[in-house]
């Protein structure tokens, strides 16, 4: 099931604004300045794959910045690979600048800034995913982003029919498939970033990259298993705990510090959802594998500083006995943007 969100029912004076939230919100947090006269078009459709988000965008003329400010109210470190449709784009970070044409891809990472140029209406393909599901070292992904990769750049002829057959039939796929074909990408994007930022030469230690991306991938897909833990990881893998241990001795956290830190992950997203009937706060712990709800509330409070009902409270802007009904649907808060917010309503298809 896609969300959708378009300006076509939009009163023009609140088009932009409404499209600076809609993006913003889909996407990450940014800011959306058209670059045209008469009143802004634009559409964006999302769907997930596991933890892999595909978004299509199509817009008139527009500059997307993505600022410094704007990061540190979103610190969640995302990878993302845009797929110029139609249209072209400037496109800079790192202080590179690339000309994307269509049939181009482009890396990029949100925790730095970046802005994209839209010249005319355009179309693109945007998949987001944890950076950390990657595997790779910053410094490699430092050096791959920037610069736009065209079919005839070795795996970019490879990848980019594949993202584009994706993104048109991701929304249809059962979600054990939808599960498998995230990991299937994730590990094509570590391979792209592995051969641009060592172009020429072999990636090394691929065995290694490859076993590492299997624990992220099986982690995955069990989050919920109460029984998910290094030693099990290792017997699923056929490899010993000790090796396993050792090969996460680069990747700048232990595997059950990880587990711990994506279960909380989902524990937030979830209870930051606004729903007309909310789930415990016990059950959302329960469903992503915590045992102990008194375990859960003390590592919620390390990690975000706040316990999971004032979390709750603070992203869903109301006060509300847990499993009971609001007696109105609560406001969606404002992202950082510096356009006024208009009213979002989306359509499913």
């Amino acid at each position: 099931m896609s969300m959708v969100l378009t300006t076509a029912s939009v009163p023009d004076r609140d088009k932009v604004a409404y499209w600076n939230e809609a993006v913003s919100r889909t996407l990450v947090p940014m800011t959306v300045a058209p670059l045209g006269d008469g009143p802004f078009d634009g559409r964006i459709a999302t769907h997930r794959l596991g933890y892999l988000q595909i978004s299509t965008l199509e817009a008139d003329a527009e500059r997307v910045s993505r600022t410094p400010a704007l990061i540190t109210r979103s610190p969640e470190a995302l990878m993302a690979v845009g797929v110029q449709i139609s249209g072209t784009a400037t496109f800079v970070q790192d202080g590179r600048r690339a000309k994307v044409r269509a049939g181009d891809l482009v890396l990029y990472d949100t925790t730095r800034p970046y802005c994209f140029e839209y010249p005319r209406r355009f179309a693109a393909h945007v998949f987001q995913l944890p950076r950390r599901a990657l595997g790779v070292p910053d410094s490699d992904i430092r050096r791959a982003t920037g610069d736009a990769i065209g079919t005839e750049d070795g795996l970019g002829a490879m990848l980019l029919p594949f993202l584009a057959n994706l993104a048109s039939s991701a929304d249809s796929c059962p979600a054990a498939v939808a599960n498998r074909l995230a990991g299937n990408v994730v590990e094509l994007f570590a391979t792209l970033i592995a051969e641009r930022a060592h172009p020429g030469g072999a990636v090394a230690d691929t065995a290694r990259g490859h076993l590492v991306l299997q624990v992220r991938e099986h982690i995955e897909r069990n989050l919920g298993d109460p029984a998910l833990s290094p030693e099990s990881i290792a017997r699923t893998l056929r490899i010993s705990t000790r090796y396993l241990h050792r090969l996460f001795e680069d990747e700048e956290i232990t595997v059950a510090r990880l587990i711990q830190q994506r279960r909380l992950e989902e524990c937030s997203r979830e209870l930051a959802r606004r729903a007309r009937t909310a789930p415990t706060v016990s059950s959302v712990a329960q469903r992503w594998g915590f045992v102990s709800p008194a375990h859960f509330s003390r590592a919620f409070r390390a990690a975000y500083g706040v316990s999971p009902r004032e979390w709750r409270s603070l992203r869903t802007g109301q006060e509300q006995v847990e499993g009971q009904l609001p007696v109105d649907p609560p406001t969606p808060p404002t992202t950082a943007i510096s356009q006024p917010r208009a009213a979002l309503p989306a359509s499913r298809e």
